[in-house]
């Protein structure tokens, strides 16, 4: 699990830790790990060229002492100080080792921005604007966030620091897996420097979290053990919707599909999708992709039989409140936006604390669309999925992640575990088909079994 703490909680595991090591010895591990890590995005050390923008933070003492050790490695190396208040010991290490302080730089390889902590507010000041126009186009390595951003809820408010690589200590931080601070940081790479961390603020699966939670089918299992999902999908306008929901039910993570609309959309399916049946009972629902003005009724209809649902597209204008039965709300910025009242634009600048709010107004799990989906639960808990590829922003890959998800929770996960597990299955699946170019929805439909099976090995 990649687990993402607060600053509060970051600050405490250090304290305890620097009551026990000796003074020093954790900007001495940080700095090491920066150090290394800037070596290896240059390719060598010897002549390279490397400059450092310090602030007053710890963040400013880890780049003084990275850039001691990249000194000593025969990096050429400059300081620029933002600030009066430099970390002092760390200048003096940077000095003894052949590297300058300097009033103005030459043109560098590579910046190392410590310009900011983890404790700063979003955006930065004018001379540290100016102090990275200077050197625009030059790539940064962060030192642990990107400065600029907000390292608490991933938002920016401001100008900040873009991040070729950032290198982060002891956990993530929110603002590495939450949009969109989480653009800013580039590859995120993190340094153990031995903290004892209490529970994550946010959390990334990883294919061995997800392998040990996907439901795989026991010695004696038949299709109706495995679980039945029911989709309410598409309409005689958009028949494409329930053809692209069914097969990310289809899938083969749970034992058997129903579909239950119009007949016309329904001889499509069968036709698409020839082991699919109609109405029964199931143990999960999908509804509302493709749905128009039935979207409602069909929403209606699948909260009457009392098992889990996922609402999705146009059935999520129907829901007004908290749900009668376990349910996952999947909007987009912008549906999310009209269920809270607010614009969508207010929604992408702060995602995470718009997907916990509206877990809490209605109840249920609510997994946010995005290029990092956040799944949030009424209790706060949240995870982020970090699969996926750009090429999948293509119509109707939405409908097939409700699908995927109505089996998850048809297969007996929790909807907490079914969306996350979903949302992540779905990136990975995008990530198979597109092999790095465009893809379309029903392609990555077809790669879930793959992603799957990339798993069972585990």
């Amino acid at each position: 699990m990649r687990s993402a703490h607060t600053v509060e909680q970051v600050r405490a595991a250090e304290a305890e830790l620097m009551a026990r090591v000796p003074e020093g010895a954790l900007m001495q591990r940080a700095a090491a790990g920066l150090a290394y890590a800037v070596i290896d995005l240059l390719g060598s050390a010897y002549g390279r060229r490397v400059l450092l923008l310090v602030g007053s933070g710890d963040n400013g003492g880890d780049a003084l002492y990275a850039g001691a050790l990249l000194a000593r490695r025969g990096v050429q190396v400059e300081a620029r100080l933002l600030s009066d208040r430099a970390h002092e010991a760390g200048v003096a290490a940077l000095k003894a080792a052949g590297g300058r302080v300097v009033a103005e730089a030459g043109r560098p390889e590579l910046v190392v921005d410590g310009i900011v902590g983890i404790g700063g507010r979003g955006g930065l000041r004018p001379e540290a604007v100016a102090a990275l126009e200077a050197v625009a186009g030059v790539p940064v390595v962060a030192v642990d966030t990107p400065s600029g951003v907000d390292v608490d809820t991933g938002e920016l408010d401001g100008p900040h620091v873009t991040a070729a690589v950032t290198v982060t200590f002891g956990t993530h931080k929110i603002a590495h897996l939450v949009d969109p601070a989480a653009r800013a940081c580039g590859a995120v790479h993190l340094v153990d420097i031995g903290l004892d961390l209490a529970e994550p603020a946010v959390e990334a699966l990883q294919p061995d979290d997800v392998a040990a939670l996907l439901p795989r089918p026991a010695p004696d299992a038949q299709k109706y053990t495995r679980g039945v999902v029911g989709v309410r999908a598409g309409s005689a306008q958009y028949p494409g919707a329930a053809l692209l929901s069914v097969s990310g039910a289809a899938g083969g993570l749970c034992g058997m599909v129903r579909y239950v609309g119009d007949t016309a959309v329904a001889d499509r399916v069968r036709e698409a999708h020839p082991e699919v049946v109609g109405e029964g009972r199931v143990q999960a629902w999908v509804v509302g992709s493709g749905g128009g003005e039935r979207a409602g009724d069909e929403l209606a209809a699948a909260l009457a039989d009392g098992v889990p649902v996922v609402v999705d597209a146009d059935a999520l204008a129907h829901v007004t409140g908290p749900l009668p039965v376990p349910a996952v709300l999947t909007p987009h910025a912008g549906e999310l936006a009209s269920m809270l009242g607010v614009e969508r634009a207010t929604v992408e600048a702060k995602p995470l604390e718009h997907a916990r709010r509206a877990a809490t107004t209605y109840d249920c799990v609510v997994l946010l669309k995005g290029r990092h989906t956040l799944v949030a639960t009424p209790d706060g808990r949240v995870r982020a999925t970090t699969t996926g590829t750009s090429w999948l922003a293509t119509a109707g890959a939405g409908d097939v992640l409700g699908g995927l998800i109505g089996a998850l929770l048809a297969s007996g996960l929790t909807p907490y575990d079914a969306a996350s597990i979903g949302s992540w299955l779905h990136g990975a699946a995008a990530t198979l088909a597109s092999e790095g170019g465009p893809i379309v929805a029903s392609q990555v439909a077809q790669s879930i079994p793959a992603a799957v099976r990339s798993l069972t090995d585990r």
